[in-house]
Order: C-alpha cells, then structure tokens, then sequence
C-alpha cells in the first residue's frame, strides 16, 4: 500500500473517497489518499525535515521518538512535534507497544500545477 499525496480542488475529496470506498468494498487494497489544495499548503504541512524524518522512519523500521530523533541526528523534541504532524496527516501511525511507523511501502507526491485553479 501507498500513501499518494497530490494538489486537488476543493470538493474533489469527495470522489476520491468514493472511489477508495468502492476499492475497500471490493476487497482490494486501497492506497492512501492526502489532498492539499495548494503547493503552499503541501509543503507548509510536509516540510522537507518531515519528509527526510518519513525516510528514516522507513529505513530504521518501528522505533521509539526517541531512537528516531538519534538515527535522524535531530534534536527531540522538534522531531517529537513532526511526529505528531505526520500522526495527524496519516502517514505515521503509532504501533500497540507505542512505537512509531510508516504504514506504507512508498510515499508518491503529485504536483498537477493544472488540477488547481
């Protein structure tokens, strides 16, 4: 599965949704789908730091903020906060024993500069 991240309109949401359901009723896997409505707004939520911090996550496997804020060499406490950010935009989960993680195989970003009006 992977988290797919791109530029819509306001309102296209809603038949992106549609469609993961249909996906999720016919049992197949649906990926993961982040809407942002501008370039701005993407980058202002999904910093490069956040997505260095997603790639080291994906590379060091389920950890604790702590060994990831060290495997990163970034101080604690903004890595903790940025954790938090990508809890809350779905792209890191925490694990039953409180680890965290990245659920997907791979993160794609889609900039259709056309999409948006």
């Amino acid at each position: 599965m992977k988290a797919i991240i791109n530029l819509a309109p306001r309102g296209s949401v809603f038949a992106t949704a549609t469609t993961q359901l249909a996906a999720a009723e016919s049992g197949a896997p649906a990926d993961y789908r982040l809407h942002f409505e501008s370039a701005r707004a993407l980058f202002a939520e999904l910093t490069p730091a956040r997505i260095e911090l997603l790639d080291t996550l994906r590379r060091q496997g389920a950890c604790s903020v702590y060994a990831l804020a060290k495997a990163a060499a970034r101080n604690y406490s903004n890595v903790h906060a940025d954790v938090a950010a990508l809890e809350a935009l779905g792209l890191a989960q925490r694990t039953p024993d409180g680890a965290v993680e990245v659920p997907f195989d791979a993160v794609e970003i889609h900039l259709d500069m056309a999409a948006v009006a």
